[in-house]
């Protein structure tokens, strides 16, 4: 299967940081509120305005940013 399009085989708990890389192909939001993510390291972060629990963002995850970032019980799938 194309990996592109293949379902997460991996996760793991997000601690929001303004640098670490995470490089998640998708987010789920355990806790609701505001989420801002890079989608590249080379961009800065665009925010999810009130994102409600139990989310799962289909987006690439270069960085979750804690500045900007209100949700928490965030976790990365790959």
């Amino acid at each position: 299967m194309d990996p592109s399009i293949a379902p997460a085989s991996r996760a793991a708990v997000v601690t929001p940081n303004d640098t670490a890389i995470v490089g998640a192909r998708a987010l789920y939001i355990g806790t609701p509120g505001d989420v801002a993510i890079a989608p590249r390291r080379d961009m800065g972060p665009v925010i999810f305005k009130n994102v409600p629990a139990g989310t799962i963002l289909p987006v690439h995850a270069a960085i979750v940013a804690l500045t900007g970032t209100m949700a928490s019980s965030i976790v990365a799938l790959f």
